[in-house]
């Protein structure tokens, strides 16, 4: 039965392409004049609450098809997806393994950050947490098994920030497996394949495990400025200030709405933009 259960959390995210799939090919067969916004975006489980309010209240279907963000990223770039959606922790030192691999997919007035949520990443353990786990130190001491995220992810990337902030090392890691969501990860703790993962918090509390909290990340959707007064892009704006779908991401464990809909600064909302000290003079 666990096998079952971590095997659909693995699918979900295909799952959820797929599905999307076919209702824009059913909706295109019914009614060609709704609209379609396709977004790659880093696995969240509010998008999915997005899409349905998008459908309903909009009349917008949202092509929702999940990969890392460093992936969703690079997809915009590729003009693969109108939009894309990843998330970071609103954090002004020490940031530098989000710089280097972010930045160079982000350029200001060139690409809009549309904001979203705040959700609570951490460490998903069993129930009651019977090894005590706290950080990533007392996975590297007790030599727990480590459900890895996938490489292109910014929980991957949120974990090697982590690592360097404690002065470890990824190999004092005991990684058994590698997942490719935050709901397989769950699925594989819960399943015993492992015995701590991270993840965001609504993952545990949908398989009934412990959660200790190491990180808040600010997630966001970005599209390019030329897209960003298009009516796909602004029903997807009032898609997120709808209340409805705002009270139904408030009901998630670890979640809050956090600015939706609104077109931020992408050097004030990413603050490992700006170097706090100037580059030196090259010519002098």
């Amino acid at each position: 039965l666990w096998a079952e259960t971590h095997a659909r959390a693995r699918m979900a995210p295909h799952i959820e392409a797929l599905r999307a799939e076919l209702e824009h090919v059913l909706a295109e067969a019914l009614d060609g004049s709704q609209q379609v916004l396709t977004v790659y975006a880093s696995h969240d489980l509010a998008l999915p609450l997005l899409r349905d309010t998008a459908r309903q209240a909009e009349r917008l279907h949202i092509d929702l098809r999940f990969a890392g963000s460093i992936d969703a990223l690079r997809a915009l770039a590729e003009g693969r997806c109108a939009v894309a959606g990843f998330h970071v922790p609103p954090l002004e030192d020490g940031a530098a393994v989000f710089a280097q691999h972010l930045k160079p997919l982000l350029k200001p007035g060139r690409h809009k950050l549309i904001g979203c949520t705040r959700r609570a990443q951490g460490l998903v353990v069993a129930p009651g947490n019977p090894m005590a786990l706290k950080t990533l130190a007392d996975l590297a001491r007790t030599r727990a098994r480590f459900a890895q995220r996938q490489e292109g992810s910014a929980t991957r990337l949120l974990t090697e920030h982590l690592l360097a902030q404690a002065g470890l090392d990824a190999l004092q890691l005991i990684s058994t497996r590698t997942e490719d969501s935050h709901t397989a990860v769950a699925a594989a703790v819960a399943g015993g394949l492992a015995d701590a993962g991270i993840a965001i918090e609504a993952a545990a509390a949908e398989h009934g495990l412990g959660f200790v909290p190491l990180a808040q990340e600010d997630y966001f959707l970005v599209c390019l400025d030329d897209v960003l007064e298009q009516p796909p892009v602004l029903a997807l704006r009032r898609a997120l200030r709808d209340p409805a779908w705002q009270a139904a991401v408030a009901a998630r464990p670890g979640y809050a709405v956090q600015q939706p809909g609104d077109v931020l600064s992408l050097t004030r909302a990413l603050p490992w933009w700006n170097f706090r000290h100037p580059k030196p003079d090259k010519g002098g």
